[in-house]
């Protein structure tokens, strides 16, 4: 049995990458770019810096954390109303994400519906060169990107080579502003990524390599980058280890985690990375006795288990880990999100019904009815 691995066409990593953009897109053979943003990017001078370099590009920055159809619409229409040819994505998954669907959308007309899984979009849009300022979602090298459909509270899972972007620059010196919160977040994201990657029932060995790297990376260094930002060592071991991670979920899938992950988010506006955080522990704990050799595994390559450890030993590490790791980086539960229980319980069957539908929990070493799925929710709240 084969695998297709997918990846951009350009990775340029280490220090001073996003410095490298004007070259990228010479390179491409582009010279007029529309810059997806966001505000914050904005403020901190990220995009001036990309602008610099590239007097030609013109600027979309209304992106949305967790982005909606209608977030994104405005800069459907500009491509359709411009002469762009490629974007550049700057900022954390979100913009990312959104950049995706804008050219995805802005060259290939239609609704984002219309692309949402089970169908594979591989019609290609607009050249995208993601510059990730965030260690976390790994979008800048996955073939996916997840719009909320508001009207519905659901968020759409799409996927497929046309969401690929063609290059990426992964540069950790962009990640040092990040505030502990947002470092948190987007670590546990990073780290939930290679854990489903590599219990993932589509795992296959060249992601099962890009998994072990990443949970070599992310898990000891989340603490140091999030108690201390200014630690480059961290800062630097987290984003190469985000982007692995990403790699290995692009090309082997997410599980349960994320399925589950996705409708929190899209009810609660819970983001993403923080929701996935409150799932893991009691996810992984559901998921072991289907695959307690990859959990192990797992937790030896994060470096909290031995290899002379039996795997029952280590899957009992893993699980204590991971809530230690909630508790040091001062992970909320539902409750002190702010989340409404009796909200909560009256859409438990609905978010547990879009899980299903998203795919995701399918490739779960353990494979849940959608009643079990309404019990792990509920044990959120205990």
């Amino acid at each position: 049995m084969s695998n297709q691995i997918v990846l951009p066409r350009i990775l340029q990593i280490g220090a001073g990458a996003s410095k490298e953009i004007g070259n990228i897109i010479e390179g491409l053979g582009c010279s007029k770019p529309l810059i997806v943003t966001d505000k914050m990017m904005m403020q901190l001078g990220y995009v001036n810096r990309i602008q610099e370099r590239l007097p030609a590009s013109d600027v979309y920055d209304d992106t949305v954390p967790e982005p909606t159809e209608a977030s994104i619409l405005a800069g459907v229409k500009k491509v359709q109303q411009g002469d762009y040819d490629c974007i550049i994505a700057i900022g954390g998954g979100s913009p990312i994400d959104s950049a995706k669907a804008i050219s995805v959308l802005g060259k290939n007309g239609g609704e984002m519906r219309d692309y949402m899984v089970p169908r594979i979009v591989n019609e290609p849009g607009l050249p995208i060169v993601a510059i990730p300022t965030t260690a976390g979602t790994g979008s800048e090298v996955t073939r996916v990107t997840i719009i909320t459909d508001e009207k519905v509270d659901e968020k759409m899972l799409c996927m497929g080579m046309g969401f690929m972007p063609t290059a990426a620059l992964v540069d950790f010196e962009l990640t040092l502003s990040l505030p502990p919160r947002t470092t948190a977040d987007t670590g546990i994201d990073a780290l939930t990524h290679a854990i489903e990657a590599y219990v993932s029932g589509k795992a296959n060995l060249y992601s099962d390599s890009q998994a072990i790297q990443a949970m070599g990376l992310l898990a000891p260094n989340l603490r140091r980058a999030y108690h201390d930002g200014e630690d480059k060592e961290a800062r630097e071991a987290m984003m190469l280890g985000a982007t692995l991670a990403g790699v290995a979920f692009s090309n082997a899938s997410v599980a349960l985690v994320h399925g589950m992950s996705r409708p929190i988010g899209a009810f609660f506006h819970v983001p993403h990375g923080l929701s996935n955080a409150m799932l893991l522990p009691d996810v992984t704990e559901y998921s072991i006795p289907a695959a307690s050799e990859r959990y192990a595994d797992c937790a030896r390559a994060m470096q909290i288990a031995g290899k002379d450890d039996s795997d029952d030993t280590a899957n009992q590490i893993l699980i204590k880990e991971l809530i230690a790791i909630n508790d040091e980086l001062s992970v909320p539960t539902l409750a002190e999100f702010g989340v409404d229980k009796d909200r909560f319980s009256e859409v438990c069957q609905t978010m547990a019904e879009q899980a299903l539908a998203s795919g995701s929990p399918a490739n779960n070493p353990r494979i849940p009815s959608a009643d079990e799925i309404v019990g792990l929710y509920e044990k959120l709240w205990a």
